[in-house]
């Protein structure tokens, strides 16, 4: 008996879902898978920022362990140099301070060491993460222009189903009057011209599709040449040799056995 119940509720949600799809607006779903792209995106920089954050305050913290262990290693020094100077004067009681001062001091230095040791280890985790954590965000930024770039296009194509289905809805109209038990040749003709404009339409988006794949091809080539070309600038700003020049240079260099080969 639940079992006989839970199917029966699954049916009617599945039922009640479809037509809920059907009579929702296509602009206000629209609107709500943009805003939680944005959102999304908005989370994405949160989390980024808490990472990059991380690395800041590891890398401060590495900063303030080696400024500490500078101070405490010149209070080591200037410890043993006032132990030495209290025993070649005579005082064993300032010198057996200085030295216990001294020792304390090189425990902490060894401290200070493997705290080092491991904030350079975390730093250098942190900021691994930190730089994926950008990628993200860029790459997330890139799409999320992408997908308000794809908004603008469908939204002109929203309306223009809208106006296409108000014409559709006319012509029925029309038509509902026409044709009682045999059809007439203006409704064969209307089911003919439907089912041809309908054929016609299903191969322009096909056609549509692809020049849009071949647009997306194209500006992608398009970007990997202008990052060749900034690539390329960049290294001629640095002084630095073209690799792909240095690779031509070396093929033409001719091995000098070869011609004493082609004399004997």
């Amino acid at each position: 008996m639940w079992k006989l119940l839970k199917r029966r509720w699954k049916y009617l949600t599945a039922r009640l879902g479809g037509r809920w799809e059907e009579k929702a607006d296509p602009k206000v779903q629209l609107e709500q898978a943009i805003g939680e792209a944005r959102e999304q995106h908005r989370r994405l920089k949160d989390q980024a920022a808490n990472v990059i954050a991380n690395q800041k305050q590891t890398e401060m913290r590495l900063n303030r362990a080696i400024s500490e262990l500078e101070r405490v290693n010149r209070n080591a020094r200037q410890a043993i140099m006032m132990a030495e100077e209290a025993t070649s004067a005579g005082d064993e009681a300032k010198a057996s301070s200085y030295t216990n001062a001294a020792e304390q001091l090189a425990g902490r230095l060894i401290t200070l060491e493997d705290e080092i040791e491991s904030l350079k280890s975390l730093l250098f985790q942190t900021s691994e993460a930190a730089d994926q954590a950008k990628a993200a965000v860029a790459q997330n930024a890139l799409s999320l222009q992408e997908k308000l770039s794809e908004r603008q296009k469908l939204l002109g194509q929203i309306d223009q189903a809208r106006m296409q289905e108000q014409m559709n809805e006319a012509m029925s109209t029309l038509s509902e009057a026409v044709g009682e038990d045999v059809p007439t040749l203006a409704e064969v003709r209307n089911k003919i011209e439907a089912r041809y404009a309908k054929a016609k339409g299903a191969a322009e988006l096909v056609e549509g599709e692809s020049a849009e794949g071949r647009m997306l091809e194209i500006e992608a080539a398009a970007r990997n040449q202008e990052a060749k070309a900034r690539l390329d600038q960049l290294r001629e700003n640095l002084g630095l040799p073209d690799p792909t020049q240095d690779e031509i240079a070396e093929a033409s260099v001719v091995d000098p056995a070869t011609p004493k080969a082609a004399e004997d």
